[in-house]
């Protein structure tokens, strides 16, 4: 396995040195984060330009992240925004929060995104009187993912997308009696998406320089 994780290292690198512009706002964005010492949660630059694209693709005016780390795809997010467009991410490590709102600031996106500090469930409330959102990235603890798709679900409108990362968890999601909560949390996220009649989803399985794991993407219909 380590072998094949090599190569997962070296085709990513392949591509991103070809696809992907990592500009210095990005990455000194992870060289902070990982100085920091925040975990390494990040995603990797090509799933950052992957978030980028489908939120351009989407004609997102309004972006939802909960789970903000250093900001990494916070920048990448925010890029994609139109004029007038707006990104709120959500953080309840007032450490990562920190990292992050300097991060945005020197992206020079201080104007686009709020950095709300605190628990995510108790933040979501918060924004239910708000401009419905056209795209949410949920990359937070995954024993809270039913939860955060309940709230994207109240927080959007037909035709957004909600995107959940870190899904595959190394193979694990396939285990119905793992003890880990965080599978448990995942495969109940998926659960609830495959069983709603308002959403239409796949998910992809990734491979690259974060391991074995993968997005699952899903359509608001109506």
């Amino acid at each position: 396995m380590y072998e094949a994780e090599q190569t997962w290292t070296a085709v990513d690198a392949y591509f991103d040195g070809l696809l992907v512009e990592e500009d210095e706002a990005l990455a000194a964005a992870n060289t902070d984060a990982d100085a920091a010492g925040l975990p390494a949660h990040q995603v990797a630059p090509n799933q950052g330009k992957l978030l980028h694209l489908l939120a351009r693709i989407r004609g997102a005016r309004t972006i939802l992240e909960i789970g903000t780390l250093g900001g990494y795809s916070t920048i990448w997010l925010a890029r994609a925004l139109p004029k007038g467009g707006r990104l709120v991410t959500l953080e309840v490590d007032e450490r990562c929060a920190d990292i992050a709102t300097a991060n945005v600031a020197r992206a020079g996106l201080s104007h686009v995104v709020d950095i709300r500090r605190g628990r995510a469930v108790d933040l979501l409330p918060q924004l239910a009187d708000a401009e419905p959102f056209d795209l949410v990235f949920i990359d937070a603890d995954k024993p809270s993912n039913p939860e955060y798709l309940a709230w994207a679900l109240k927080l959007t409108r037909p035709g957004s997308v909600i995107i959940g990362d870190n899904v595959v968890r190394d193979g694990a999601v396939v285990d119905p009696a793992s003890p880990d909560p965080r599978v448990q949390g995942v495969r109940r996220f998926t659960e609830l998406i495959a069983e709603h009649p308002r959403l239409t989803a796949t998910a992809l399985q990734t491979v690259g320089g974060k391991g074995y794991d993968g997005f699952v993407m899903a359509l608001v219909t109506d």
